[in-house]
């Protein structure tokens, strides 16, 4: 990647951060170095993390945060829908940026997770719903099973 697009793509992170820090404020919440260095982890590797391997990122650039800060801030900026919580098989949990609802696949074997847009749990959503008088959170789904590469494949001798 050439100097350029190295310094658009940090350009781009920083006002995403500002962005979701505005947020933040208007949610009556505080701006501390921590949420910040947190915010820049979670918005500088997308995907999902756990607290831990978030914490490790945030170590990095300020040893001095503690991990109970960390989910402090996550639980935070959890119900102000800044970020997302999503369980995931037996494991801890996993954090990533809020964004468009969509769910999980999470794979048994090697942990590999895919997202899947909410619509693929419509059909659920409606059942829950008329059933029970339950409304589904898509982003907190997780559907354990196999990936393509840790499928048992039949024998062909």
């Amino acid at each position: 990647m050439g100097h350029q697009a190295a310094a658009a793509l940090d350009r781009a992170a920083a006002e995403l951060i500002e962005g979701v820090l505005a947020r933040v404020r208007e949610r009556g919440g505080r701006v501390t170095l921590a949420r910040r260095l947190l915010l820049d982890a979670v918005i500088s590797s997308p995907g999902h993390h756990t607290a831990d391997e978030l914490a490790a990122t945030v170590r990095a650039r300020a040893p001095g945060v503690h991990l109970t800060t960390i989910y402090r801030n996550l639980d935070e900026l959890g119900r102000m829908a800044v970020v997302d919580r999503t369980y995931v098989g037996r494991g801890p949990a996993s954090y990533g940026l809020a964004s468009a609802p969509h769910g999980h696949l999470v794979c048994e074997e090697c942990g590999a997770l895919a997202d899947i847009p909410d619509e693929a749990f419509r059909f659920l959503a409606a059942a829950a719903m008329t059933l029970h008088g339950f409304a589904i959170r898509p982003a907190a789904l997780a559907a354990p099973g196999r990936c393509a590469a840790c499928q048992p494949r039949p024998d062909r001798s």
